[in-house]
């Protein structure tokens, strides 16, 4: 990783040199294809690190009296209190502000060794369409056959970091492409702009949460509606009576499978009936990195040294069929198994080289 003009602790550096040393490190982590550049004090010094296809790697530490002036400056592009350095703060950089090729988001939080920084990248004109997902042809097909439809209800399921936006957004692109429906989304925030469609954020600061956003925006005669995020019992009831009212609504639900969405819908929403009816299609997904082809996985300067480059989906999914919404009103989930596990696709892209031993082991806690 080069890191030209980016000072090291124990180097003297020039007092105005702060702004020259934050545009270094966003343009670094541009050019490596980084999702997050993380800042974190640590006494005499700053700890720098990328997010690397969902790795963080390491690197260059930065002096204190440096890291300091990059902090403010970093508050102050951010509309932040730049004295403010006990309670967490978050803000938005134009990208025009860094000369860089994209917006950032800042997240700031005090910890014991001081204030860690978060820089999140919104890679802009970067939305996939669902070809470019490499999702495996069935769940492909399955994906597109439901937004054909005019009602129901589609769940994507993973943790942090698993793609569930990255899809989201090429099923936005894909309809709004398609063109002849109102789309409208609630979203927190708003990650990428897509032509054609009505994009909103929520606002919990001042009240407006998934559930009440969605709420008076089913007035605005959406045909399909995007939820960012199903949190509570108000949005998942909103979202079930959607879909059953002729929306298509797509959202996320934090679970550890597709059976798990069923378990944690049917808590949610007592009305089991309405959930079976109007949930139409479950996808369970991750990434996993692929070795580099530059290296063949032993480490270079194309992959910053890591042996990997890239990301891939792994997918398991469900298509809720007749069998399986009589399964959901009887509270009948053990017997619900999606199509290809993850580890059975996972072993596959093993098997063809895609990925190696050492990704699937770490993919699955091994």
């Amino acid at each position: 990783m080069t890191t030209q003009n980016i000072p090291a602790a124990g180097e003297s550096v020039p007092a105005n040199s702060a702004p020259e040393v934050l545009e270094n490190l966003v343009r670094l982590a541009e050019r490596a294809g980084a999702s997050d550049i993380h800042l974190q004090m640590r006494g005499k010094t700053a700890e720098v690190g990328f997010r690397l296809d969902g790795i963080i790697t390491p690197g260059r530490e930065l002096p204190a009296e440096i890291a300091e002036r990059v902090f403010g400056r970093i508050k102050f592009l951010a509309r932040l209190k730049t004295y403010q350095e006990t309670l967490p703060q978050d803000g938005r950089i134009p990208r025009e502000d860094l000369k860089c090729q994209n917006d950032i988001r800042v997240a700031t939080y005090p910890t014991v060794t001081g204030e860690k920084i978060v820089l999140r990248m919104f890679h802009s004109g970067t939305t996939k369409t669902l070809g470019e997902l490499s999702l495996p042809p069935l769940a492909n097909a399955e994906l597109e056959s439901f937004l054909r439809q005019t009602s129901g209800l589609l769940l994507l399921t993973g943790p942090a970091g698993s793609g569930k936006t990255t899809t989201i957004y090429a099923c936005l692109r894909h309809l709004a492409e398609a063109g002849g429906r109102h789309i409208i989304t609630v979203e927190d925030p708003v990650e990428q702009v897509v032509p054609g469609t009505m994009q909103t954020e929520v606002n919990e600061a001042i009240g407006l949460d998934f559930a009440r956003a969605a709420r008076h925006l089913l007035r605005q005669d959406p045909q399909v509606l995007i939820l960012g995020e199903i949190r509570d019992e108000a949005t998942a009831q909103l979202a079930i009576r959607a879909g059953l009212t002729g929306h298509l609504v797509i959202s996320t639900l934090h679970a550890g499978s597709c059976r798990g969405v069923f378990e944690r819908l049917l808590t949610m929403c007592p009305d089991h009936s309405a959930v079976a009816s109007a949930l139409e299609l479950v996808l369970n997904q991750r990434l996993i990195r692929k070795v580099c082809p530059a290296c063949d996985g032993g480490g270079c300067e194309t992959c910053l040294h890591t042996g990997y480059q890239g990301r891939v989906p792994l997918v398991e999914w469900l298509r809720v069929n007749g069998t399986v919404r009589e399964q959901i009103r009887h509270r009948e989930l053990s017997t619900i198994v999606p199509v290809q596990t993850l580890e059975a696709a996972a072993r596959s892209l093993v098997n063809q080289g895609v990925t190696n031993e050492t990704e699937y082991k770490r993919i699955f806690g091994l």
